[in-house]
């Protein structure tokens, strides 16, 4: 089997020789084409997986071509520059129309060989990617209240150019809603370009904006969601560096490449997203008011699940049929006492830890019917020992189990303030000190070992 089809386009037919000789050695099924008009006719009768298409030819030039394709906005074919005689512009220029890369005569075959495989491989992530875009993006889902209202807003929202900020809790499918956004608006067909903090931290003005170096240009994210949706992720992890490079380019509308001089146009809707409380300036780098000023247009509260846990049945369902065919994990269903008892179960990490469970549930495997003892196992082992008392799972139990876990929790954490002294912990709950001792027993607390301690 071919490792990739590649088309050469080159004027000079000692290089296309050369090139189908040393590419069909490594494995390339190679077609040649020695001028505009035959390099069209090759690409119409049969898509390459990879062009290397020289800039100056008799009859139409490398960039005319490189246009040509752009504006067709052909299959997700990457297409590497050849030229010895390039300049700083041409390259700017082939870039610019989406070239890959550019590289100079006399060809340098590591070089080459090397830019030849980088370039396959984007091909290949681009055409999944692009595979998995134009598949319609499932709606939110679920008939809850809280679900229908977001999903019209985003609905409502979708079809502007104005930026959207998405605020709610980690693990709330914020990004998931961003997506689903974009698929709506009219920039579907273009890309939805993640921005990461993380990824910022080395060189974040050429991460951001690219560079210029040697006379290639190297674009940066901002330039590869050209047309299409930049989603910023966690807004306020963002450092205080990246805040003033983005307010920047968005004031003055546009940005310089590291190395440049000619501003590239900015052309993106901003998407971003935000927990809750984002904007009290209580982080380490508080987010600036400018910035907030121009991505939240319009913003959009994402609710936590346990706001809308009647949409849990219906959530499981669907990540168990989503998991079975991406992953080809076992089909197995929750049974109704398994789901009753999800839908009671407060999930601190929201949509994210209810996916997170039933990957870990199918790749377990076991009895085709997920029944509430297994449910009971696995939240048992991922309960924290410490989780906090508003997030512990007391909704699930009869009043009368939820109040004793409740108060027990309560008295031993109010205990270990008072460093195990009953007469202390009186006073501060407020309770006659012989009513307290008899309570502790009930519960369980043994006050004597914590004053010990």
């Amino acid at each position: 089997m071919s490792a990739g089809r590649i088309l050469v386009v080159d004027d000079e037919s000692d290089i296309r020789g050369l090139l189908k000789e040393i590419l069909s050695e490594e494995g390339y099924e190679v077609e040649v084409a020695g001028n505009g008009a035959q390099a069209r006719e090759r690409r119409a009768a049969r898509t390459p997986d990879l062009v290397l298409l020289d800039i100056w030819m008799p009859d139409t030039d490398g960039i005319t071509l490189l246009r040509e394709w752009s504006v067709r906005q052909t299959e997700e074919c990457p297409v590497v520059m050849m030229s010895g005689h390039g300049t700083v512009e041409t390259a700017v220029e082939a870039t610019r129309l989406g070239a890959f890369d550019f590289v100079e005569k006399p060809l340098s075959l590591t070089k080459l060989l090397r830019t030849v495989e980088r370039a396959l491989d984007s091909g290949r992530r681009k055409r999944l990617s692009s595979r998995g875009q134009n598949t319609p993006l499932v709606a939110p889902i679920g008939k809850s209240k809280a679900t229908i209202m977001l999903r019209e807003q985003i609905q409502q929202a979708a079809p502007s150019n104005s930026p959207v900020l998405l605020v709610g809790e980690l693990g709330s499918g914020r990004e998931a809603y961003a997506r689903y956004l974009h698929s709506l608006s009219p920039r579907s067909l273009k890309p939805f370009v993640s921005i990461i903090p993380a990824s910022l931290v080395a060189d974040p003005a050429v991460t951001l904006f690219g560079s210029e170096r040697d006379g290639r240009a190297e674009i940066g994210l901002l330039e590869q969601a050209a047309g299409g949706s930049a989603y910023v992720n966690t807004l306020e992890d963002l450092s205080a560096e990246v805040q003033k490079l983005i307010v920047g380019a968005i004031e003055q509308g546009g940005f310089t490449r590291e190395g440049g001089r000619q501003q590239v146009p900015l052309n993106v809707r901003w998407i971003a997203s935000a927990q809750p409380g984002f904007d009290q300036q209580n982080g380490a780098t508080p987010v600036r008011r400018d910035l907030i000023a121009h991505l939240n247009v319009i913003t959009l509260r994402v609710p936590p699940l346990r706001e809308f846990a009647e949409d849990v049945p219906d959530l499981l369902r669907y990540y168990v049929d989503r998991l079975v065919d991406d992953q080809h994990l076992p089909l197995r269903r929750f049974s109704v006492a398994a789901q009753n008892r999800l839908r009671n179960y407060p999930w601190p990490g929201n949509v994210g830890e209810l996916k997170s469970l039933v990957q870990r549930l199918l790749i377990l495997g076991g009895d085709e019917e997920i029944r509430l003892e297994e449910i009971e196992r696995e939240l048992a082992v991922q309960a924290p020992v410490d989780e906090p008392l508003v997030k512990q799972d007391l909704l699930a139990l009869p009043l009368r189990e939820a109040r004793e876990h409740f108060e027990r929790a309560y008295l031993q954490q109010q205990l270990q303030l008072c460093n195990g002294k009953v007469g202390q912990l009186a006073k501060r709950v407020g309770m006659e000190r012989t009513h307290l001792y008899r309570k502790l027993r009930a519960l369980g607390v043994d006050f004597k070992q914590l004053g010990e301690d």
